[in-house]
C-alpha cells in the first residue's frame, strides 16, 4: 500500500481521511471555485484511512479503480440511508453519485485490505464546501444505520476545514 501511495502521490486528505492527490482543478470563477475537481484516494482498512462522514453542497462522483470493494454509507436528507458497494463485481459500481446535501462516508469492506478510488465535482471542490458529520446527531437522525455512523465517524475531528488545501 505504502508503494501504490508513493506512485500516485498521495499524502493524508485533511479531516474527512485517506490518502489523496488534487488531479485536476478547472479554471476558476471570480469566486476563486475552479469549473470542476477531482481527486485520487487510497482508503484502507490499516491506519484509520477511511472517509469519514460528511456532506457537500454539490454531486460528488465517486468512481472505482482497484483493490478491494469499498461500502459507501449515504444518508438522504429525505431521511433514508443505503449502503452502495463500489467495486468490480456483480452488484457493485464502478462509478456512484452522491447527491448533493446527502451524507457520505466509505470504508474498505470487512476483511479487504485497500482501494484506490477517485471522486470528481462540477463545479469544482474548495474547502468551505466541507461539512463534517457529529456522530451523536447523525445518529439521532438515522437510528438504524447508528453502528456504521460511529465507524465512519472521527469523534475529535474538526466539523470544517480551515487552513487546508482545497481537495
Amino acid at each position: 500500500m505504502a508503494a501504490l501511495a508513493a506512485r500516485h502521490g498521495l499524502e493524508p486528505l485533511p479531516v474527512e481521511g485517506g490518502l489523496f492527490r488534487r488531479t485536476w482543478a478547472g479554471p476558476a470563477d471570480a469566486t476563486g471555485r475552479p469549473a470542476g475537481s477531482a481527486i485520487t484516494l487510497l482508503l484502507a482498512n490499516e491506519a484509520d484511512l477511511f472517509s469519514a462522514m460528511h456532506r457537500l453542497p454539490i454531486d460528488e462522483i465517486w468512481h472505482f479503480y482497484r483493490g478491494d470493494p469499498v461500502e459507501v454509507l449515504l444518508l438522504g436528507p429525505d431521511g433514508q440511508d443505503r449502503v452502495e458497494t463500489l467495486g468490480p463485481g456483480p452488484g457493485q459500481h464502478v462509478q456512484l453519485t452522491a447527491p448533493a446535501g446527502t451524507w457520505m462516508g466509505a470504508q474498505v469492506v470487512a476483511g479487504g485490505r485497500w482501494a484506490l478510488c477517485g471522486t470528481t465535482m462540477a463545479p469544482g471542490f474548495v474547502d468551505a464546501d466541507y461539512e463534517g458529520g457529529d456522530a451523536d446527531q447523525l445518529c439521532a437522525a438515522y437510528p438504524r444505520v447508528a453502528d456504521r455512523i460511529r465507524a465512519l465517524c472521527r469523534p475529535h475531528a474538526p466539523l470544517r476545514l480551515t487552513g487546508t488545501t482545497d481537495a
